[in-house]
């Protein structure tokens, strides 16, 4: 009765390989991978504090190294202070930061736009009436919503790498 399970897992990484399956970030002999093309995306300065959070974050997860530029990628954050969305004790109040972005991925040869969205992220923080504390709170729920955008910026431009690549 032990080798049922065996024998099933056996199976399933036989299916799992004859569907075509690839890891997103895989390489072969015959492609780069899509890491290797992450990494040509040349992102501009940000002309404000959380584009240039956001910039700074997919910078150092994307560019493994120098190479060409083959891409550039255009971003533009809106941020929003919500104000006050949670009255929870008399001296403390809920606020959120909502970060919006539209980025732009386009192919420099051509400068056409090769693939585009939006991507959103909110985090909330604590106002207890200290204004160092305050505004560090709010300074720490910026950069978090900022970490959340790149990664899904990036996760995004992986996947279209990695259908990009698989097309014949």
């Amino acid at each position: 009765m032990r080798k049922a399970p065996a024998i099933l897992i056996v199976l399933a990484a036989l299916a799992l390989g004859g569907c075509g399956y690839k890891p997103l970030y895989g390489s072969t002999a015959e492609t780069a991978g899509v890491s290797a093309t992450l990494a040509s995306v040349s992102i501009p300065e940000a002309s404000d504090r959380v584009g240039q959070l956001i910039r700074n974050d997919l910078i150092s997860s994307m560019r493994s190294g120098s190479g060409e530029d083959r891409y550039t990628l255009l971003l533009k954050p809106v941020v929003r202070n919500t104000g006050m969305i949670k009255k929870e004790q008399p001296n403390v109040t809920r606020q959120a930061i909502n970060l919006s972005v539209s980025f732009e991925l386009i192919e420099r040869s051509t400068g056409k736009t090769l693939h585009q969205g939006k991507t959103f992220s909110q985090a909330s923080f604590d106002v207890i009436r200290q204004p160092f504390a305050d505004l560090q709170a709010e300074t720490n729920a910026t950069e978090r919503a900022a970490h959340e955008v790149s990664g899904d910026i990036r996760t995004r431009l992986a996947a279209y790498f990695a259908s990009r690549s698989a097309e014949p």
